[in-house]
């Protein structure tokens, strides 16, 4: 495809059907009196993958946390300025808090490794240190995040990592919260 060109897919859920959708939403008030998430609102960061939206899998309702989804669910640089930015919103709040790191089986990005330049340009570090992240599995990776989490953030920070099993429905905690 030439540069500066865009490809549009077909939705498999029409523009009508979504505004539907939203207007039931709209119609339960579901939404009103939410306050803008503090420092003290669960964090979860997870995968992009549709089969693993986490707010369905942890039974999360609106305005119990904050989620943010990349591939991988991972811990890339990317994701701890955008999770600094958040923290820095909720200043002058008591820091605290929890953050749970949520991967899962069976995960695309496992595909990436046929591309290593581009999975490490991700992660922001160099094709040679790719085996440290560990993107195989699951299990190993969201051990490796958990650690990054709890350097980075401050230890009043809860880090907990879990994997959520796609052919099963079920989450097992690998790492759990310091406290817990």
């Amino acid at each position: 495809m030439p540069a500066g060109r865009l490809l549009f897919v077909t939705m498999s859920i029409s523009t009508d059907e979504l505004l539907q959708r939203n207007a039931r939403f709209a119609a339960g008030g579901a939404y009103a009196g939410l306050s803008f998430p503090t420092n003290e609102t669960l964090q979860v960061v997870g995968c992009v993958d549709s089969r693993v939206d986490p707010s369905d899998v942890l039974g999360l309702a609106l305005g119990e946390a904050v989620v943010m989804r990349n591939i991988g669910g991972r811990i890339t640089p990317a994701a701890l300025r955008s999770w600094a930015m958040l923290r820095r919103l909720g200043q002058g709040q008591a820091p605290g808090g929890a953050l749970v790191i949520l991967h899962h089986t069976a995960c695309g990005i496992r595909r990436l490794a046929d591309y290593p330049d581009q999975l490490a340009d991700y992660f922001e570090i160099p094709v040679a240190d790719l085996d440290t992240k560990a993107v195989s599995d699951p299990y190993a990776a969201v051990r490796i995040d958990v650690g990054i989490a709890r350097q980075t953030f401050p230890p009043s920070l809860l880090v907990s990592g879990l994997v959520y099993d796609v052919n099963t429905g079920l989450v097992e905690v690998v790492v759990p919260a310091a406290t817990e």
